[in-house]
């Protein structure tokens, strides 16, 4: 580069032209004149585009060293800059023999990550989103990067202060600070980049009030703060930025009302003001809004009515404002909004009916009203809405018929009306709604033959229609629902017999047909039921003997078969069912009880009423050799209490304080300095740790088979042949609250859950010495062992992996929505997924999982994998269920790819805005995510495969609000099934994004 300077630099092109014109006059008729001045001029031009070159490369060079110095202020270990980013400045001013720089020379040449340069050799552009940075931006030489448009520094690990240097990139027009560990306060520096377009600061940890700088930013198009601890109240001057078309201020600490200049933002579509602190009302000013799609302000203190002025947004979609003070009734308005797709109202004070005009809505697709104080009946007029897939109308005060057609139009998939006072039929159209996939219409005073109400339904999972005046009889139909599950139909008016076709509803794992006044034996048929974990057949009229097929029901945890008149002998192969609680009461059993746990120790209760049953247990006479009772003088009842896990299971509001107590009274009567409670398999207590200790040699490390932050696991093979894995907890005689709380989830969860895809718990030891959980064992370990070790994951062919993505997805459906207290796990992970010989899932450690109060903010401690956590996990306290959704996506990412998924979660999280689909990895072959350890799907599993890529990728989406929930989730993998257009090869990641 030294021959830059071989000729004098002519530093302004006006110069050249002052000079040519010049010698022009001066001799103008010559051509050896002209021939001259052309000479001249063409060396200048050659001097000036040199002098370009230089200062380019000059500038360059600045911007190089900058960089650098940057990246050396980082966490070296943690980020992936090192190879890429290399600078030689002795060589930098090197050219080749066609007079081009050398190659790497600078950040321009097209070898540094994530930088890209304009014409003139200047960085404009820096993308480095989730490239594993870890440091701050004190070090970050702002100044040195006067032409940068374009910084994406997201999904990183960068922390500490946002630098008010940041005010020197005055052409920046694109800033994304969002998913970092950015903390303290905004700064109000930031207002002086006016060029700004677009704005993201979303899931960092700034706090303080939002500064009314960022009013100044007259360009902004869309603005992110949400997922931070701001508080105070929302700056009136964010209404001075009349281009904003989205707002993202959702899930604050912000207070006060919502200004009621918004009424400026006549372009902006998306508004999200949910899961703050505001209230007051709902500014009437809105109705200006005339371009708003999607509205959320829902989780606040809002109060007042629902303004009839929001029907005079006519493009509004999607208007979501659950969980507030809202009073009043639903305005007849909304019913004018004919482009609405989702509706939100739940939990708040609504009173009054649903207005006629909703069914002018012809595309409304999801309805929220349930738990409201609404009342009257529900509009004939709602049968009109063709598309509706959601209707959640529960808990209310509802009366008269419902709509006979509701949901005609063959889009319902989840009909849930119950806790109302709604009497008369159930609607025919559910007899022909194939799509339904959850019903729910308990707790109502319905009465309808139900012999003829339903069909048949390739899809549904769940329906519950106890507690009515249903009456005819079970209609054999249920036994052709494939995925069926859930079957509660307790508290009706019942009569006839259990079909025996109730036997083909083979994925059945909870059926409940209690008090009714069903007749006639017990169908040998259920004994297909072997993934039951729950029979309830008491309170009815049933007769004859228990069928020996139950032995099949490998699965089943809870038989409650009291109130009713069986009689004859217990099978003896019912010893074999090593699980928690049993009822036979009041019936006319007789003969000897199985020998194993569930019988053994089973509470007088459940035993009473039975005048022939013996047994080697206090509270019945021994057996005869024949297995008769045998005859003695009056019986002496000793009524013993129920273990504490029993109690566990019965009672699903057990705390910490009644384990404590419980403790603390068997101290007292037993006079003793240490506890032991146990409860597991066929062995007592004391006989059970013993064994346990004695197996493991006082729980020795070559026992072990895996550790983790609560404790490790053991796997013993007992005296009886039985294998089980044993969790030695760390020690629960300290103070550690935190180890304490996790010891009482891992009992009580395990303990309340019944699903053939968690695994089960046996029974657990407190004692000061040891205290450990006593699990099924499950053969083939961890998911992440299997992925991890070549041979075992080539095992894994692809209906396999389905078969495991399924499993967890059913099982967190469950834990969410099906029991009694939504359960949020907390740490769904590859290690925390357990495999049995038949690659069938099953969930485990549940040391984190936190039971949900419907009633009040769940807040917690960070917990978790690194790689699984949902990215507003690190940002804030509060836990949903979202939070398990998004580590399921990574967990069928990972699957599917045999690998965890690492880079592509940010771009794939970040929807399908105009700068992420932009990024190679929208690009991407959806080929390459699938293992390339095994072979290609075929055609016939392909569409399978891309229904759960696209699921996935959904379940992954940034906002917590935007993902699915598991039951959702769980539904669209029975009927969602994509069909290949084209080879796969040709279909993109960014294909399936939505």
């Amino acid at each position: 580069m030294h021959g830059l300077f071989k000729y004098k630099p002519v530093m302004k092109y006006d110069s050249i032209v002052i000079a040519s014109n010049k010698r022009k006059t001066m001799r103008a008729s010559s051509f050896y004149d002209c021939f001259c001045s052309l000479v001249c001029l063409t060396l200048c031009l050659e001097q000036l585009q040199l002098f370009a070159f230089a200062s380019a490369s000059i500038n360059s060079t600045s911007e190089a060293e900058a960089l650098l110095k940057w990246r050396e202020s980082l966490n070296q270990t943690q980020n992936n800059l090192t190879s890429s980013w290399t600078y030689n400045p002795s060589t930098s001013n090197a050219t080749n023999s066609s007079g081009n720089p050398e190659a790497n020379a600078s950040p321009c040449d097209g070898a540094w990550s994530g930088i890209s340069c304009n014409k003139a050799g200047s960085v404009t552009n820096i993308s480095l989103s989730d490239f594993g940075l870890q440091g701050t931006l004190h070090e970050f030489l702002f100044f040195s990067f006067l032409n940068l448009e374009y910084l994406d520094l997201s999904f990183n690990k960068l922390f500490d202060v946002i630098p008010p240097q940041i005010n020197s990139l005055t052409k920046l027009v694109y800033l994304d600070l969002g998913n970092n560990q950015f903390s303290r306060r905004i700064p109000p520096e930031i207002g002086l980049l006016r060029n700004l377009t677009f704005l993201n600061l979303h899931g960092n940890n700034l706090f303080d009030t939002i500064p009314k700088e960022i009013g100044n930013l007259k360009s902004l198009m869309e603005l992110g703060l949400s997922y931070n601890h701001f508080t105070g109240s929302i700056p009136i001057s964010l209404g001075n930025l009349t281009n904003l078309t989205i707002l993202y201020l959702q899930h604050n600490n912000l207070s006060g009302f919502i200004p009621p200049n918004f009424a400026n933002f006549r372009k902006i579509t998306v508004l999200y003001l949910w899961d703050n602190q505001l209230s007051g009302s709902i500014p009437p000013q809105l109705r200006y809004l005339k371009s708003l799609e999607d509205v959320n302000l829902s989780n606040n203190h809002l109060n007042g009515s629902i303004p009839a002025s929001l029907g005079n947004l006519t493009n509004l979609k999607w208007l979501y404002l659950g969980v507030n003070n809202l009073s009043g009734a639903i305005p007849t308005e909304i019913g004018k909004l004919i482009s609405m797709l989702g509706i939100d109202f739940s939990r708040n004070q609504l009173n009054g009916s649903i207005p006629t005009s909703f069914g002018d809505l012809a595309n409304l697709t999801n309805l929220y009203l349930r738990d409201n104080q609404l009342s009257g009946s529900i509009p004939q007029e709602m049968e009109k809405l063709k598309k509706l897939a959601i209707l959640h109308l529960d808990t209310n005060q509802f009366s008269g018929y419902l709509p006979q057609y509701i949901g005609q139009g063959g889009s319902l998939t989840n009909f849930s009306v119950s806790d109302n006072h709604l009497i008369g039929p159930i609607p025919k159209s559910l007899k022909t709604s194939t799509k339904l996939f959850r019903v729910r219409l308990d707790g109502n005073q319905l009465s309808s033959n139900l012999s003829e109400d339903f069909g048949v339904y390739p899809n549904l999972r769940f329906l519950d229609l106890s507690n009515n005046n249903l009456y005819g009889e079970i209609s054999s139909n249920w036994g052709q629902c494939p995925q069926l599950t859930t079957l509660l139909i307790a508290g009706n008016n019942l009569t006839g017999s259990i079909p025996p076709e109730i036997g083909n509803a083979t994925q059945m794992h909870e059926l409940d047909l209690s008090s009714n006044g069903l007749v006639g034996r017990i169908p040998e048929e259920i004994g297909r039921l072997t993934s039951l974990v729950k029979l309830k057949l008491d309170g009815n009229q049933l007769s004859g003997s228990i069928p020996p097929e139950f032995g099949s029901l490998t699965n089943l945890e809870y038989l409650d078969l009291s109130r009713n008149t069986l009689n004859e002998s217990i099978p003896s192969i019912l010893g074999d069912l090593l699980k928690l609680y049993v009822d036979i009461s009041f019936n006319e059993l007789e003969g000897p009880l199985p020998n194993n746990k569930a019988f053994q120790d089973a509470s007088p209760e459940a035993l009473q009423g039975n005048k022939g049953l013996c047994g080697n247990i206090e509270d019945l006479e021994p057996c005869n050799k024949d297995g008769s009772k045998k005859v003695h003088g009056p019986k002496l009842v000793y009524v013993i209490p129920f273990s504490l896990l029993a109690l566990l299971l019965l009672l699903s509001s057990c705390s910490i304080v009644a384990f404590r107590k419980k403790k603390h009274q068997d101290d007292q009567r037993n006079n003793k300095h240490e506890e032991i409670s146990f409860l597991a398999l066929e062995f007592d207590g004391k006989t059970m740790y013993e064994e346990i200790i004695k197996a493991t040699e006082d729980f020795d490390s070559t026992y072990c088979i895996g550790k983790g932050g609560q404790g490790s696991v053991y796997k013993v093979n007992l005296a009886s042949a039985n294998i089980v894995a044993v969790k030695k907890l760390h020690q629960l005689c300290s103070d550690d609250e935190k180890v304490k709380k996790e010891f009482l989830n891992e009992v009580r969860a395990p303990t309340e859950i019944r699903h053939r895809n968690i695994v089960k718990l046996y029974g657990f030891c407190s004692h000061r010495q040891h205290s450990f959980l006593v699990y099924e064992y499950i053969e083939r370990g961890s998911l992440a062992t299997v992925l991890s070790n070549d041979g075992e994951a080539q095992e894994l062919g692809w209906s396999e992996r389905v078969k495991i993505v399924k499993g967890v997805a059913h099982a967190l459906c469950y834990m969410h929505h099906d029991c009694l207290e939504a359960i949020v796990h907390r740490d769904i992970s590859s290690k925390n997924i357990l495999l049995n010989a038949d690659f069938q899932a099953c969930v485990s450690d549940f040391g984190t999982a936190k039971f949900l109060n419907p009633d009040s903010a769940n807040w917690t401690a960070l917990a978790g994998t690194y790689g699984y956590i949902a990215p507003e996990l690190a940002y804030t306290m509060e836990v949903n269920e979202k939070c398990d959704v998004y580590s399921f996506g990574v967990v069928t990412l990972e699957i599917l790819m045999g690998r965890h998924p690492g880079e592509l979660l940010v771009p794939l999280s970040s929807g399908s805005s105009t700068q992420s689909s932009a990024l190679p990895i929208h690009q991407m072959s959806i080929s390459d995510v699938f293992n390339k350890r095994i072979s290609p799907p075929t055609d016939e599993v392909a569409g399978e495969l891309l229904s759960l890529v696209k699921i996935a990728f959904s379940c992954l989406n940034t906002s917590p609000q935007s993902r699915p929930n598991m039951e959702q989730v769980s539904q669209q993998m029975e009927t969602q099934r994509l069909h290949l257009s084209k080879p796969l090869q040709m279909i993109r990641c960014g294909e399936l994004i939505v």
